[in-house]
């Protein structure tokens, strides 16, 4: 391993500590807000940090002739933020996340729906497989019904939505800037996670507040060090270290709520890792390591 992919993957690991950590604090804040509340600050904690490095090479570089698509990147990335929020309040946390990391399954097929990007055999069997462990995941006591096939629906519609931003990126193209990107994303997401606020809003307490500051705390940073690490290293090398969240997921699932994993949900796990990781072998690079800072992780 060398010294650049050594450094990445440790950034990465890091990333996804926090990513972890941002998932336990939305599970934690949900059981005195709504969903909606924790999408809204998360977005405005995001948009607050980044601002000063978004802005600092003037307006003339936040200009955007695709104003259309940058909307779509930010209406299907906030509902995938509600569906993911919104899943790990309902569902043990390790199996939110790994429903979450359906989303690369989704992605081959939205952009051969859209962009007429080719589909290979062994693509599709990579998304079978990982649908496959998605189910056990989703039914690990052998019947996916009720409530569990609600929550199960809107981690699945979540993950599509995660996929349909990555590809609306990939569709503005490469004079589209990662700066440009992020900063739409955050302007977009912040304004319509705020229009549902005066139906849902409830003040947060002091211990809330607390972790409402953390969720946005941790997302940036994570998004930061995401940035980072792909900057340095290839992301094929990197893409396998960011499976770890569910490791991280699982630990304080079972530390905080006594939460455990069936052989069932195993199973699953080590389908969804194993067809994710065939998945990033197959994929061909979408763009350059600079465009990595546009994407989002909710």
């Amino acid at each position: 391993m060398s010294d650049a992919v050594r450094r990445g993957a440790t950034l990465i690991i890091i990333a996804e500590l926090l990513l972890a950590t941002m998932a336990a604090t939305i599970k934690a804040a949900s059981a005195e807000l709504p969903s909606e509340m924790l999408v809204f600050f998360r977005n405005l904690f995001g948009l607050l940090l980044l601002l000063p490095l978004l802005v600092r090479g003037g307006r003339r570089g936040l200009a955007t002739r695709v104003p259309h698509l940058h909307l779509l990147r930010g209406l299907a990335g906030v509902g995938a933020m509600y569906c993911f929020f919104w899943t790990i309040a309902h569902m043990p946390l390790a199996e939110a996340l790994l429903v979450k990391l359906s989303a690369p399954f989704f992605l081959p097929l939205i952009a051969w729906l859209w962009l007429r990007e080719t589909l290979s055999g062994r693509t599709v069997l990579a998304i079978a497989v990982g649908f496959l462990g998605v189910y056990f995941i989703l039914q690990p006591n052998g019947a996916m019904q009720g409530a569990a096939l609600q929550v199960g629906a809107v981690g699945l519609a979540g993950a599509a939505l995660a996929a349909l931003a990555k590809v609306t990126i990939r569709r503005m193209g490469p004079e589209e800037s990662s700066r440009r990107v992020v900063f739409w994303f955050g302007v977009t997401a912040t304004t319509v996670s705020a229009l549902p606020l005066p139906w849902v809003w409830q003040t947060p307490t002091g211990q809330t507040l607390v972790l409402l500051v953390v969720l946005g705390a941790c997302a940036t940073s994570a998004q930061l060090l995401l940035t980072r690490a792909f900057a340095i290293a290839p992301s094929g090398r990197l893409g396998p270290f960011t499976y770890i969240s569910v490791v991280f997921g699982s630990l304080y699932g079972w530390w905080i709520w006594g939460e455990l994993l069936g052989p069932m949900t195993l199973l699953g796990m080590a389908l969804v890792i194993g067809a994710g990781l065939l998945n990033l072998t197959l994929r061909r690079p979408a763009a350059p390591p600079a465009r990595r800072p546009a994407e989002e992780h909710p």
